[in-house]
């Protein structure tokens, strides 16, 4: 049998300078060059990694890292002052963008957004509001 003693997730990205800005810069997590690609340092000493694959790229079609925050509203403020734009994300989506887990029955909030390369991230509010 396998001994696995860490994992870790991976994807691509156009350009691993513009993913570094955006990582860091917009999205406030360390990241650290790590061979040819880069680690986006996540909480509980985690991380993902991110390598350059230039014009090859292609963006991911599914949601490749949620980000749980406290409060939805405050972040996605956060993330549209640095000019982010945010997917629909459906019928149960409010005026700002975010599905309102009281609505949708699932019972937490969620935001959609893509990086630079196209690849899509999640904000999460676990606890869902009234609004």
């Amino acid at each position: 049998m396998l001994q696995v003693v860490s994992a870790f997730s991976g994807f691509s990205v156009k350009s691993s300078t513009e993913a570094r800005a955006f990582y860091s810069d917009v999205l406030g997590l360390k990241v650290t060059t790590h061979g040819y690609g880069t680690r986006v340092h996540l909480p509980g000493d985690k991380y993902v990694f991110f390598y350059p694959k230039g014009a090859g790229h292609t963006p991911a079609t599914y949601t490749i890292l949620n980000l749980v925050v406290d409060d939805i509203d405050q972040a996605v403020g956060e993330l549209k002052k640095h000019g982010v734009h945010l997917d629909p994300g459906g019928q149960y989506s409010d005026e700002q963008g975010i599905q309102r887990g009281i609505k949708s029955g699932y019972g937490h909030d969620q935001a959609w957004f893509k990086d630079p390369s196209g690849n899509i991230i999640s904000l999460i509010q676990e606890e869902a509001t009234a609004e």
